[in-house]
């Protein structure tokens, strides 16, 4: 009998030493925003003025240790208008580009899309944009981690791949006269 009481402890023994530990709580992520500057910015290029607002560097960072939880992307809107009096424009697409102080592209670490954007409409056709028409859509892109560095960036190049065509506007006459029926 003292040897099944031995036994039973020596196993409950190994047993509470082998039990699993009280999961220890997670750190809190939290977003750190960066303000960019100036937060909104309007341009001319061609046919198209554009201003891209509300622009802000947001990335996710782990409580206590820093540790990256999600990489810096880019958010804001951008507005699109075509200034021309007599072309239409189809909006494809379009990248956006990050330029250090020495004109270089500052490029995305490993393992990262290459920031575009999409334009399309909600019925997934390309967005065609009159003469005096605008089209507004959210950004959100990534951002190199190089560039949160100070003064590392010096701009934020969008380019745009769009089709301009001619737009006309006619009126057609049609002579008609109305009678009673004979």
């Amino acid at each position: 009998m003292p040897t099944m009481l031995m036994r039973m402890m020596a196993a409950a023994l190994l047993l509470a030493g082998c039990s699993p530990k009280p999961a220890s709580e997670a750190a809190a992520v939290n977003d750190k925003e960066y303000a960019v500057t100036p937060d909104a910015v309007k341009v001319k290029a061609g046919i198209l003025s554009g201003e891209l607002t509300e622009m802000k560097v947001t990335e996710r960072v782990e409580d206590g240790s820093g540790r990256i939880d999600t990489p810096a992307r880019l958010t804001g809107k951008l507005v699109l208008t075509n200034v021309s009096a007599d072309q239409s424009v189809r909006l494809l697409g379009g990248k956006v580009l990050y330029i250090d102080q020495q004109g270089k592209t500052i490029e995305l670490e490993d393992n990262r899309a290459e920031p575009t954007l999409r334009s399309a409409s909600s019925d997934g056709n390309q967005e065609r944009l009159d003469p005096g028409q605008e089209a507004a859509q959210s950004v959100e892109a990534e951002f190199p981690a190089a560039a949160l560095k100070p003064k590392r960036l010096k701009e934020i190049r969008l380019e745009l791949l769009y089709i301009p065509s001619a737009y006309r506007q006619q009126t057609m006459n049609f002579g008609v006269s109305v009678g009673a029926k004979e």
